[in-house]
């Protein structure tokens, strides 16, 4: 991206949505401006993990706001991604269809593990350059992120149903403190995070830092009491636990600092914290600048060319873990990127190189079920695909490029995704005609085979009279395949070329 281009990234998290905008200078991201709005989706989840209409309206509303500031952003420049909130709600494709349309860009839903990198991330772009080894907490609304590394390299990494505003309607109703619900919290969250201890060794760590809402809400407060700035304390959080016990609710608690939209969850934010320390023996946690929305500015940058997109890594390790054939997925890969290329060279196909990289990816991946069985490994790859952490890469992505694996061979009515999207239908037509081609697994001979796509829903592939006669087996596959596209609104033709 050219020097000067703004980028902007959205965090919906469970308490509030926001929105930052940086420019790039030099390689670096610089800060132009940032919108926080208190929305607490993560209180308007019912029984039935649905969310209420009313907490869905509070975050269109805020989206609404976002959309002004962003009016004049292309799609590249903007990257909004949704947390633990969204993660859980049965009815988020009701929220995010409206929402995407109110915003104008898609919303990306993370995982947790996922949602722990751009974390990560985001904090550490924004310290010095380092070797310490640095242990990153983030308590949000609904989750906490926990994540070791050195420098920009994460590694354990992973995600807890424990936050501020979970634990807030948990164990503090109507906003009142007493030392035993204290009590009960902090326990309670140690149970939730007590996994973290098997790969969070003190021995592993030299620094602590606390991102985001919670560990800054504390940091802020106790500053204001006379604490050194940017730190949080065993001390300090003591002093804070008797404060808000001497208050004895959220409605009267008035500290320095202390900003009104944080007092209604400050009780379950507490209480995650300290079992936290409890935990994992930390003594002082430093408050980070950085965080998740940093991350996916960050990510922004480096998905700008493969050799820096974290998902091309991700994409090699899968194939690497699952045993795939190297030379195959070479082969189909290069094969179905010419033939999409060829089917955009005559009609627009906006943002193509995106969907090359993705056909790409679907290509090497498209035998990753045979690990688990030969028979419907297309099945097998698609359920890897869909349950898989993939750094670098959001559930829906995911969820995507599982479609494209499932449906690379055999009838297309098991595809969930509708094939009115050209991009998808085309990458999924080159791919399928790609696996057909190399089916006996060698470099297949395309020199005079041709593709044509109308600009519509008519694809044509020509081939010479003498490359049918030659491959007898690939040309009968072929029009096997015209026949699977006819149960659809597309039409595949298979021609011998004048």
């Amino acid at each position: 991206m050219k020097n000067g281009t703004e980028l902007a990234a959205i965090d919906l998290g469970s308490n509030s949505f926001r929105l930052e905008i940086a420019q790039i200078d030099h390689g670096l991201l610089k800060r132009r401006e940032y919108l926080k709005e208190t929305v607490r989706q993560g209180n308007g989840l019912d029984e039935d993990r649905n969310l209420t209409h009313e907490a869905m309206q509070r975050g269109w509303e805020c989206l609404g706001r976002f959309a002004e500031r962003l009016a004049g952003f292309r799609k590249g420049q903007v990257r909004a991604v949704a947390t633990q909130t969204l993660r859980e709600a049965r009815n988020r494709d009701v929220f995010l269809e409206r929402a995407q349309s109110i915003l104008g860009f898609p919303i990306e839903v993370v995982s947790g593990r996922e949602e722990a990198r751009l974390i990560y991330q985001g904090v550490t772009h924004l310290l010095p350059q380092s070797n310490e080894r640095r242990l990153v907490v983030d308590i949000g609304g609904r989750s906490t992120e926990i994540i070791l590394g050195q420098g920009y390299r994460p590694g354990f990494m992973d995600s807890y149903r424990v936050g501020s505003v979970a634990w807030s309607m948990r164990y503090f109703p109507q906003g009142r403190f007493t030392a035993a619900a204290f009590e009960t919290a902090e326990v309670a969250a140690q149970a939730v995070l007590d996994e973290a201890l098997v790969s969070c060794r003190r021995e592993d760590w030299d620094v602590v830092y606390g991102s985001s809402g919670t560990v800054g809400a504390v940091g802020d407060v106790l500053q204001g009491a006379g604490w050194p700035a940017g730190r949080v304390t065993r001390e300090g959080l003591d002093w804070l636990l008797v404060q808000l016990l001497r208050t004895g609710s959220a409605d009267r608690l008035r500290l320095d600092g202390m900003k009104d939209d944080r007092r209604a969850v400050i009780g379950g934010g507490v209480s995650v914290l300290r079992g936290v320390f409890q935990l994992l023996g930390i003594e002082e946690m430093h408050v980070a600048q950085g965080a998740l929305r940093h991350g996916a500015l960050y990510d922004l940058l480096d998905r700008e060319h493969e050799q820096t997109d974290q998902r091309s890594t991700s994409v090699q390790r899968l194939a690497r873990n699952f045993g795939v054939d190297p030379a195959q997925a070479r082969r189909v890969s290069q094969v179905a990127e010419a033939l999409l290329l060829q089917l955009a060279a005559s009609h627009n196909l906006p943002e193509l190189d995106r969907h090359l990289r993705k056909l790409g990816w679907a290509a090497q991946l498209h035998e990753i079920g045979s690990a688990i069985s030969h028979s419907d490994y297309h099945k097998h790859g698609a359920y890897i695909l869909d349950n898989a952490d993939a750094a670098g890469f959001t559930m829906n992505e995911l969820h995507r490029l599982g479609q494209l694996v499932l449906g690379h061979r055999g009838k297309l009515r098991k595809l969930d995704l509708r094939l009115d999207d050209a991009a998808f239908t085309l990458q999924l037509m080159a791919l399928r005609l790609a696996v057909i081609l190399c089916h006996a697994r060698r470099d297949p001979e395309l020199e005079r085979v041709q593709i044509q796509w109308d600009g519509g829903t008519e694809v044509q592939l020509l081939h010479p009279a003498a490359w049918a006669a030659r491959y007898p087996q690939s040309a009968w596959l072929l029009q096997e395949e015209t026949m699977a596209w006819q149960k659809t609104a597309w039409a595949l033709s298979v021609n011998t070329a004048g």
